[in-house]
Parts: C-alpha cells; structure tokens; sequence
C-alpha cells in the first residue's frame, strides 16, 4: 500500500514538472550589475573558481539543490544526479527524507545518490515540523546516517506547510532544537529556506543556535505556494487554493536575502531561488555568497535526460568562468571583492532595511 507521504511525494513531482510554478516576481539579479573591467589583465585559462566545503574540493562554487526522494521516479532522478555530482565534483543535496524514515523502504530512494557519489558532499534533508517531534534528534540522525551525509540541512517551510492541504504548521521550538542539533549530530546543521527568503534578524538567530550554513532560497524561484495552489485545485479545495494564490509571490527576493545574510553573520552562503546561469552565480558571490544553488532546470531536464541536466551544469561553470573574466576575478576570492551596482527594488529594499548606504 502507498502511503500518503510518498503519494505526496509523487504529485509535487508531477505538479512541478507539468504546472508553470515559478514566482511571478524574479530573484532580483537583473537589479545587481558587476562593473566591467575592460583591462582584466588575466587569461581566461588562468581563471580558478574551485572552492572547498567540508573538506572537499569542490570544481565550482555550485551546489545542486534538494528535490526529492521518497518514490520510485525520484529514485530515478536521484542516481541521475548523483552521477552528475560526482563527475562534475559539486555537492548535492537530497529532498526531504520523511518518507523513508517512517518507512525504511523508501530509504533506497534517497540513498541512490550517495551510491552513485561516493566521493563527494552529500546533503541529508528533514523538515522543521519533523524535528519538533519528541523523537526529532533521532529522527535527524536517522537521515544522516540514511546516506552517510556530510552535512544535514533543515529546511524552513512555513509557507508551504500553511498552503498545503496536508501540511503541519508545526514551528514552535524550532529553533531551540536546531540548537540541540548542533550539539547532538556529527555533522554540521546546515538550513535553507524553500523559496521565500531568509531574513537578517532569522539569520543571526541562526548563527547564534550553532548552525554552519544557511541556503536563503529565496523569491524568484519555484514558489511552493504554486505548487500547492495547483495540488488544492486538483482536490476543489477552493479556499486552500485561492490562499496559495494569495501568497504565490510571498518572501524576499533571492539577491536581498543573500546581502540580509552575509552582512549580518559569518556563516556559509548558499544562493538559490530563481539562480539559472553562471552570471546569476557570479553576481550572488559578487554580493556575499559563497555558493550557488539550483534545483528546477535540472529537474525538468534529468526527469528526460542526464546528459541535458550535465550541459546545464557544464555550460554554467562556464558562463561563471566568463563572468569572472570580464571582472578581472582570477579567484573567488578577487570576486567576492569585485564592485557590483545594485539598483531598482533591491535597492529600495536594502535601503529600507539599513543594508545599502
């Protein structure tokens, strides 16, 4: 018999592939420009963009975001990414892993990945309403040790949680148990946000529990509301789905989140949400990231074809190399430092919250 998570599992797959579930609002990077430099004084073959994380070297500053798991296909497009992670030596991130942990079953549907990168960072993913459990800390571990992880990500998803018609608003304490996580697991306690954005005061109240690394997924990418407005409609659940309609567009622009982050704590940064090219990922590192994430054009491609997602990846690395070029950027290092102008309503934005004089 399926259980009603991995059924749940199935449909946020289809629904995302089928439905058009972006934000209507872009990331922001269109806002953010890197001055040209037209004596760079580099060779482009000179150009090294390799970078570590948890003792890894890494080839780029890239991470493949969290999907899924937790059902047959996802088990398909796990390997699928694994091989790519490994092969192109980038991180990769699983979706969450409730699923297998109440049924263990479903934990070759996660552990595929690792399977097929044994050589480098692996991801273990579980929700906030999961660890407020009162086995949580076990429950943690449990997705840890699942696929031999490097790391675990926590991933905040209060919107998503109030638009989806199974969903467990379920917050409190949160945060008092990320901080037991901290000391209670092995690796580091990593949390991103699902694509509504981190905010400084979130991020120092993060910093401040232990965690290591915060992934601000914010607006601009796949919104979870769309794509719980799509599964509430498919039910005539009207009052749910107009609700996910509401708030489609809720949250913080990806490109604001990144400086509302990495001005105000010294964590790692991953950018993600609406990050589609090496440019969006020169400009994230430009304004305070360390890494960049991506989750849906690999999604659509390796659903149909592993070679497609690896061109992404590939043709992103070097849209990357380009971008540091035109920057004078031999490093990441010299790019981290390079001048970046920021306009429009990320401008406005970070105006109003006291982050850009």
């Amino acid at each position: 018999m399926v259980s009603e998570t991995e059924t749940r599992k199935r449909s946020h797959i289809t629904t995302a592939l089928r439905r058009d579930v972006q934000a209507h609002l872009a990331a922001g990077f269109d806002d953010v420009w890197l001055v040209h430099n037209a004596l760079p004084e580099l060779d482009l073959n000179e150009i090294d963009f390799s970078t570590q994380l948890f003792g890894y070297k890494l080839a780029a500053p890239v991470i493949i975001e969290s999907m899924t798991g937790g059902t047959p296909i996802a088990a398909k497009i796990n390997a699928a990414l694994g091989k790519i992670a490994e092969e192109l030596r980038v991180p990769m991130g699983v979706g969450s892993q409730r699923a297998a942990i109440d049924d263990p079953k479903l934990a070759y549907t996660f552990r595929v990945a690792r399977d097929n990168a044994p050589s480098i960072p692996i991801l273990a993913n579980i929700g906030c309403p999961q660890i407020v459990k009162e086995d949580g800390v076990n429950r943690a571990k449990a997705a840890v040790d699942m696929i031999k992880a490097d790391a675990l990500l926590v991933h905040l998803n209060a919107l998503q949680e109030l638009i989806q018609f199974e969903g467990e608003p379920h917050f409190k304490g949160v945060l008092a148990r990320i901080h037991e996580l901290t000391a209670a697991l092995s690796v580091p306690i990593l949390v991103k946000e699902t694509g509504a954005g981190i905010s400084r005061e979130t991020a120092i109240a993060l910093e401040r529990a232990g965690v290591k690394g915060i992934d601000v997924a914010g607006l601009g990418g796949t919104s979870w509301a769309a794509v719980e407005y799509y599964r509430a409609k498919e039910r005539h659940l009207k009052r749910q789905a107009h609700i996910g309609m509401t708030f489609w567009d809720w949250g913080i622009p990806t490109a604001a989140s990144i400086v509302e982050v990495s001005k105000s704590t010294r964590v790692k940064v991953v950018a993600s949400g609406g990050v589609r090219n090496g440019l969006h990922v020169a400009k994230a590192i430009a304004l305070g990231a360390h890494y960049g994430g991506l989750a849906m054009p690999l999604l659509k491609t390796v659903s149909k074809s592993g070679t497609e997602a690896k061109d992404i990846l590939s043709t992103l690395f070097e849209e990357l190399r380009n971008a540091m070029f035109l920057t004078g950027s031999g490093n990441l290092d010299r790019l981290h430092e390079c001048p970046a102008v920021i306009t429009g309503r990320i401008c406005e934005w970070l105006r109003a919250r006291g982050l850009l004089t």
